[in-house]
């Protein structure tokens, strides 16, 4: 995509000329969970990173999200960061659905098979402390007034309370919200509809705890959910069929345990109330996620009801599939049509969670007695059939991605790459932590290497691809993104076709060619080669 065909909104101020010194590699527009990964990402890889937020220093605890799902603590154990969340958490092994139905979360193949309960800002802090420890620069109190991009470079102009500023950088990422400044500044628009109205959310101690840390039920005339933050505090979210008014209309705590009692049969004997908002939930999502060399994630480019806990977790999931790519790019290793593969990932996962939340928050609102017997039928119907109902959580989850392969690949290549065991003793999550791919090989190729998780533990492209090894027998050879999904496999098992495979999947992944740093040789790839056909050095 040629950005200098992109749209922007022109407020006056001229593009920087073609070429002009950067000030930073990327520009980052909005601190919360998706923009901190992101930017933690971009710096651990090395490059130069600026996180604009509009808001003051502070992470708020009045943030909506609660639920994390497997897939995404999947991503956040590449970063050191899952076991540390789920230390503070709750794990469910269960979603309940309606009535006495449950999805079975205990059954998904992870290191996670649960649903943590945590609130979001517990996300937010482990992200924020990482980001600032990889060296992210923050510039809070920023709001973003417009941007202009050329064919080098993004400039965003922004105001301070000390006055105007602007930054340039190679590219702009806006992971600012469902109001996205940056999204309007690229003139994109944000079609969809709202789907719920009068949203009722507050953070409320109770005198009765719930026998979960997590509930959630819907009848006819209401639906709420409680779920606890782990220390004395709960967060409720209620909708009441007969009060419906606009986000701006007075609510109170009775209110609340007016919701609570309809759809749970007791308001847990609320007190205390912290804080209270009326809200309303869309469901809405940008044509692209790019535009030259602008792109849009999270809330900015996608938002869906509560329904399923997807919101923020998706959120990551872009940041996760963008910042390998944003990273190979500026350093060379990726021609810049890379990033087209953003768009064609991930749009159509925001779709599907459109979709699917979707259609849980329109059962939520059934309002006819035969309505609510049928969803409770289909609900204990998909809950008996173990396919269908494996399907359905693996959906929710995040572990059911992939992403389109092309025609010819091998079956595991898009689909997401599972936490094993390796030889050495460590797992597959844990090499991830080095922010590079992952190629894994049977024991006898490759030559002894060191143990993956050490400097010096890989072989091809050692900036860019580690080499590890199967604890067991399996002789396929499989090369796995920074983001935990399969680039590229094979089960071929002669050497030379072998050889030319692997050459041929790094250079395409990895930009390593032959002689750059990343020499591969058939030696390297099979049993018995000698070390004068290796590579000189490890």
């Amino acid at each position: 995509m040629d950005a200098r065909n992109a749209k922007t909104r022109d407020n006056g101020a001229p593009n920087d000329p073609a070429g002009a010194a950067r000030d930073t590699d990327v520009l980052v527009v909005g601190a919360g969970p998706t923009g901190l990964l992101l930017a933690g990402d971009l710096a651990e890889a090395g490059l130069g990173v600026t996180l604009l937020e509009r808001r003051p220093g502070k992470i708020s605890n009045l943030t909506r999200a609660l639920a994390v799902h497997a897939r995404t603590l999947e991503q956040l154990d590449a970063r050191g960061l899952a076991d540390e969340l789920v230390a503070g958490g709750h794990p469910l092994g269960s979603l309940r659905l309606f009535g006495d139905a449950h999805l079975d979360a205990s059954r998904l193949r992870s290191r996670f098979p649960f649903v943590l309960i945590t609130p979001q800002f517990e996300v937010e802090r482990l992200l924020e402390r990482r980001a600032r420890r990889a060296g992210v620069t923050f510039r809070y109190e920023s709001e973003v007034l417009g941007l202009e991009q050329d064919a080098e470079g993004v400039t965003v102009r922004f105001r301070t309370p000390e006055g105007l500023g602007s930054l340039r950088a190679a590219y702009a990422v806006g992971t600012d919200g469902v109001r996205s400044a940056v999204r309007e500044a690229i003139g994109l628009p944000f079609p969809g509809k709202s789907v719920i109205r009068s949203l009722v959310l507050a953070d409320v101690r109770l005198a009765q705890e719930p026998d979960s840390p997590f509930t959630v039920n819907a009848t006819g005339e209401a639906f709420a959910l409680i779920g606890s933050f782990g220390d004395g505090w709960y967060r409720v979210i209620g909708w009441n069929r007969r009060h419906q008014t606009g986000d701006d209309a007075p609510v109170d705590l009775d209110e609340v345990r007016e919701i609570t009692r309809l759809a749970l049969g007791s308001d847990y004997g609320m007190h205390d109330l912290r804080w209270i908002s009326r809200f309303h939930s869309d469901e809405r999502q940008v044509p692209e996620y790019r535009v030259g060399r602008v792109f849009l994630a999270g809330d900015a480019a996608h938002v869906h009801s509560p329904a399923g806990g997807q919101g923020m977790n998706t959120g990551l999931q872009d940041a996760a599939n963008l910042s390998w790519k944003l990273a190979a790019v500026l350093r060379g290793h990726a021609a810049d049509s890379l990033l087209d593969s953003y768009q064609t990932e991930r749009h159509p996962v925001g779709r599907a969670v459109l979709r699917s939340s979707g259609a849980l928050v329109r059962l939520a609102l059934l309002h006819s007695a035969p309505g609510r017997l049928a969803r409770t039928l289909a609900a204990r119907l998909l809950e008996r059939l173990r396919p269908l109902s494996d399907r359905a959580i693996r959906t929710i989850s995040g572990l059911g991605i992939a992403y389109p392969a092309g025609p010819g690949a091998h079956r595991l290549a898009g689909h997401r790459a599972p936490d094993v065991r390796l030889a050495d003793g460590s797992r597959l999550y844990e090499v991830l932590r080095q922010g590079r791919f992952v190629l894994i090989t049977p024991s006898d190729e490759l030559g002894s290497a060191r143990p993956a998780h050490e400097p010096g533990g890989s072989r091809p492209a050692e900036d860019r691809t580690v080499t590890v090894h199967w604890h067991n027998a399996r002789r396929t050879a499989v090369l796995v993104r920074p983001d935990g999904y399969v680039a590229w496999a094979t089960d071929a098992t002669a050497p030379a076709e072998r050889a030319r495979a692997l050459r041929a999947a790094l250079a395409h992944w990895t930009g390593a060619e032959p002689g750059d740093g990343g020499p591969i040789s058939t030696a390297l790839i099979t049993p018995q080669g000698h070390a004068a056909d290796r590579p000189a050095g490890r």
